[in-house]
């Protein structure tokens, strides 16, 4: 139950991640933050971040072998990884229209499932 708890929490982490680093892009092609200085962008994605960082914190935590979960620190980190990849990827296509995803970006993607096999090969 750990695991499952451990990336559903990275799963909605990220979700926010993505949209506190490349939200603002949005919110400036939809001609809303076009005026906003750069520190109001920072301290709006700052905002954010932190209900990332509310997520992942316990997250990590949940899961960590150290703490009686079930991944040691490199699993945690190539599943937070293609966990990223896979939210971001997801994001891009239903938010930023025109970012298409091409093959090499498909390639690199299969490569990060890969590190996902190899990091949990004993």
């Amino acid at each position: 139950m750990q695991a499952i708890w451990t990336v559903l929490m990275l799963v909605c982490s990220n979700i926010f991640m993505t949209f506190a680093w490349y939200g603002h892009l949005k919110l400036q092609e939809m001609k809303i933050s076009t005026g906003w200085p750069l520190i109001l962008v920072i301290l709006f994605s700052w905002g954010i971040a932190f209900l990332e960082y509310c997520l992942t914190v316990p997250a990590n935590r949940i899961g960590f072998v150290g703490n009686g979960g079930p991944f040691n620190l490199m699993q945690l980190k190539v599943i937070q990884e293609v966990i990223s990849l896979t939210v971001f990827s997801i994001i891009v296509l239903l938010v930023f229209k025109g970012q298409a995803i091409q093959w090499n970006h498909i390639a690199a993607f299969a490569c990060l499932v890969l590190a996902v096999f190899f990091v949990f090969l004993k």
